[in-house]
C-alpha cells in the first residue's frame, strides 16, 4: 500500500528503527542505572582495581572472557549464581562480552588465592595445562599511576591521597590480580550457594586399590596445579604427609576452604569422585 508513497514509507521505517533502538539499547541502559536496582554490597573500584580493569581492557581480555552468567542451568551450574543488573552499576563501559574462548569471569573473585592468579597470568599452562591463553609475564612491569586520580575523579569513585600513594611500587600484574579478585566478590552468592556435605562420611573406597588410578587422574587434573604433581605443594600446601582423617579431607575437598582460598569441588566432582581423590591422597600418605 505504501510502495508508491516513498515519503510515508521512509517515515514509517524511521519510526520502526527508532522504536527498536529505544527498546533494545536506550531502555536497558536506563534500567541498568536505575538507583532502585543497586545492590548495597557492591562497592566502587579502588584505585588499584580500576587500574587493573583498564589493563584488562587494554590487553583485550574481554575478547575471550565474558563477565555475565546467564540464567541458564548450564551457566549457573558451572559459574555460580546468575548475574544481576545491580552488579554492574560501577562498570563504565560494561564488559559482559559475547564470546567464551576462555571461561566466564563474573564469579572469579575469591575462587582462588592471589598466588594462583599470579602464576596463572605469568604461565597459564602451568595452572591449566590445556589452556590456550597467552602468557602475560610482561605485566610484572611497574604500574603507571600518572592518571589514576583523574580516572577516579571522572568516575566519581571515592579515594584518598593515601590510596594513590599506596600504588607506588605496584606492578600491572598486581593491579590485574586485584581486579580479578573484585569480580563477583561483593555479593555473597558463594556462601549462599555453598554445597554442604550430607549423609555418611565413611570412605567407601578405603581399602579399594582399584580406584587409585582414577583418583590419581582426578588429582592431576583438578589439584596438581596448586598442590604439585608430587604432592609437595606450590600455590597450596603440601599433601605428601596428609595426616588427617578421611572425613576431614573429604569435607575440605567437597566444601572448599575459605581461609586458604581453596574452591569447593563437591558440585563439580560429586561425592564418589571426591572420595576417590581422598583415597589416592591417603594411600600416598601411607606409602
Amino acid at each position: 500500500m505504501f510502495e508508491r508513497k516513498p515519503i510515508i514509507l521512509l517515515l514509517l521505517a524511521a519510526l520502526a528503527i527508532s522504536v527498536g533502538t529505544l527498546v533494545t539499547m536506550v531502555a536497558p541502559f536506563r534500567w541498568i542505572n536505575d538507583p532502585q536496582l543497586k545492590i548495597a554490597e557492591v562497592r566502587p573500584y579502588t584505585p588499584l582495581q580500576l587500574e587493573g580493569r583498564d589493563i584488562y581492557i587494554r590487553e583485550g581480555c574481554n575478547n575471550c572472557h565474558t563477565q555475565t552468567v546467564r540464567p541458564l542451568l548450564a551457566d549457573v551450574e558451572r559459574y555460580g549464581d546468575y548475574s544481576k543488573a545491580g552488579e554492574f552499576v560501577y562498570d563504565q563501559p560494561f564488559l559482559w562480552g559475547s564470546r567464551r574462548t576462555g571461561p566466564d569471569l563474573a564469579r572469579i573473585g575469591g575462587k582462588y588465592p592471589d598466588a594462583w592468579h599470579y602464576r596463572h597470568m605469568v604461565d597459564p599452562q602451568a595452572m591449566v595445562p590445556r589452556s590456550n591463553m597467552p602468557k602475560y609475564a610482561f605485566l610484572q612491569r611497574p604500574l603507571d599511576t600518572n592518571l589514576t586520580s583523574r580516572k577516579m575523579q571522572a568516575l566519581h569513585f571515592p579515594y584518598t591521597s593515601a590510596d594513590i600513594a599506596a600504588l607506588q611500587g605496584k606492578s600491572e600484574l598486581d593491579a590485574m590480580v586485584a581486579y580479578l579478585q573484585k569480580l563477583g566478590s561483593d555479593i555473597q552468592w558463594r556462601k549462599t550457594a555453598q554445597v554442604a556435605v550430607v549423609g555418611d562420611l565413611r570412605n567407601p573406597f578405603q581399602e579399594n586399590k582399584s580406584v587409585l588410578s582414577e583418583g590419581k587422574g582426578i588429582y592431576e587434573k583438578e589439584c596438581a596445579q596448586c598442590h604439585g604433581a608430587d604432592l609437595k605443594g606450590g600455590v597450596g600446601p603440601a599433601l605428601a604427609n596428609l595426616d588427617k582423617p578421611d572425613a576431614e579431607v573429604f569435607k575440605a575437598v567437597y566444601e572448599g576452604l575459605s581461609a586458604g582460598g581453596m574452591p569447593a569441588f563437591g558440585d563439580t566432582l560429586g561425592k564418589e569422585r571426591v572420595w576417590k581423590v581422598v583415597t589416592y591422597l591417603k594411600y600416598q600418605q601411607r606409602h
